[in-house]
């Protein structure tokens, strides 16, 4: 899975109504990785820690902690390619999410919990970015 058919995956799993905290993207994404070969599976989890990794920058989270900051960067990858790309090109378009606490902490377990339901085991997965 490369970068593009990451953020299209995310894109079609979107629900159509609110989703506040990225729950119901984060049930379709399992769902959808779960009737995938598990490469896939690995693959997303590669593209969501390097997109994390890339939303890791100072000047975003100065005043988050460090769970309300990972959580809060999850949200703006649930966002979308969109949302992602103009708070990487301006770092105030990140204020909101953080000031208004918008999280996406659902979305960080979709890769383990679709890993879980292909092999039936836990994943002590260590991706390229933590």
């Amino acid at each position: 899975m490369n970068e593009d058919a990451f953020w299209q995956l995310i894109e079609d799993c979107r629900p159509p109504e609110p989703d506040p905290d990225a729950d119901l993207l984060a049930g379709t994404l399992t769902e959808r990785l779960a009737r995938s070969p598990l490469s896939l599976v690995i693959r997303f989890a590669e593209q969501l820690s390097w997109a994390l990794y890339r939303l890791d920058r100072k000047e975003y989270g100065h005043d988050l902690g460090g769970d309300a900051f990972l959580y809060t960067r999850a949200a703006v990858v649930a966002a979308g390619r969109t949302v992602f790309d103009g708070v990487l090109e301006d770092p105030r378009a990140f204020t909101s999410y953080a000031t208004d606490l918008i999280w996406a902490e659902s979305l960080l377990y979709v890769p383990d919990r679709a890993y879980r339901h292909i092999t039936g085991e836990e994943w002590g997965r260590a991706t390229r970015y933590s």
